[in-house]
């Protein structure tokens, strides 16, 4: 038996475009998708959706591996459409889950192809923050650890089909325009990795969620910000291709928290509070033996 677990995420830090090139940077989250395998040769044929059949057909093939029989659980805590990464966690749990019952381990870059072969992807299962081109893999950059910084995860409502919103016919348009405030944001978030400053890493994420305006726009967004301002929080992230806002605090902050969240409530009747999370280092763990222990699988 393998289990692997990946995390989910709260939308992104940033996202966009710089030189007509894509990339995100990665907020994981204390959220996970679990993928466990059993050796079984009874094992009847499984069913789990297009996405997690296709990580399982493809890692088979790149490890070249023929068809086998055993039985494979999915379970998460994600909701789906939101822009917490669920399809990212689930494959990528998956793939790497499947390679290590067959005594196999896949590096994040050979996670990262094959989850790119199926759709466009977070890089949640990277170790660390991360820069990563989400549609084509040409960008995979460490960019370190994060700080302390708890997030509010409030809910606008519907969802976003990831696949469908990365064919848009106006999105390379959108998001050169937004290009200026984007770089900026890119250079506020490094910087504040790099001296584990949280407000700095809030401020770059905020600019960016306020660039994509122009792309999904968030109808609370603005006032959300003026709300979590007002509490001395650290900023506010956005899903860039999802429905999540994330309202951060750091340490200074995080007392201010409950009263924040009670407010944008209040104000926001429309907006859904779904929980508090915390901004972790992203990348893949495996349990263990048959201990409750998880080990980093990189």
């Amino acid at each position: 038996m393998v289990k692997v677990k990946a995390p989910g995420s709260c939308g992104e830090l940033v996202q966009g475009t710089i030189d007509g090139k894509n990339f995100l940077i990665t907020c994981p989250v204390n959220l996970y998708s679990i993928a466990e395998v059993v050796s079984d040769n009874r094992a009847p044929e499984q069913s789990h959706g297009v996405k997690v059949n296709k990580a399982v057909e493809k890692t088979l093939a790149y490890l070249n591996i023929k068809k086998q029989a055993f039985n494979l659980t999915v379970t998460t805590n994600l909701p789906v459409g939101k822009g917490m990464a669920s399809s990212s966690a689930d494959i990528s749990a998956v793939c790497q889950a499947i390679a290590l019952s067959n005594g196999s381990l896949l590096t994040p870059d050979e996670v990262a192809d094959i989850a790119l072969a199926i759709e466009p992807t977070d890089a949640v299962f990277y170790p660390g923050i991360v820069m990563f081109d989400h549609v084509n893999g040409l960008i995979r950059s460490n960019l370190g650890s994060p700080p302390s910084i708890h997030i509010a995860v409030f809910d606008v409502g519907g969802e976003v089909d990831t696949l469908g919103f990365n064919l848009r016919s106006d999105l390379n348009k959108l998001n050169k325009a937004k290009e200026t405030q984007v770089h900026y944001a890119l250079k506020l978030v490094t910087e504040g990795l790099k001296t584990n400053n949280a407000k700095m890493i809030g401020h770059g994420a905020t600019i960016s969620a306020l660039a994509n305006q122009s792309v999904l726009f968030k109808p609370s967004l603005e006032s959300i910000i003026k709300i979590s301002a007002d509490y001395n929080a650290a900023g506010v992230n956005a899903a860039h291709s999802g429905t999540v806002i994330g309202v951060m605090f750091d340490l200074s902050s995080l007392q201010n928290s409950v009263q924040c969240i009670e407010a944008i409530c209040k104000a926001h009747p429309e907006v859904t509070y779904l929980e508090t999370v915390k901004l972790i280092s992203g990348g893949l763990l495996q349990l263990e033996g048959d201990s409750n222990n998880w080990i980093e699988c990189f």
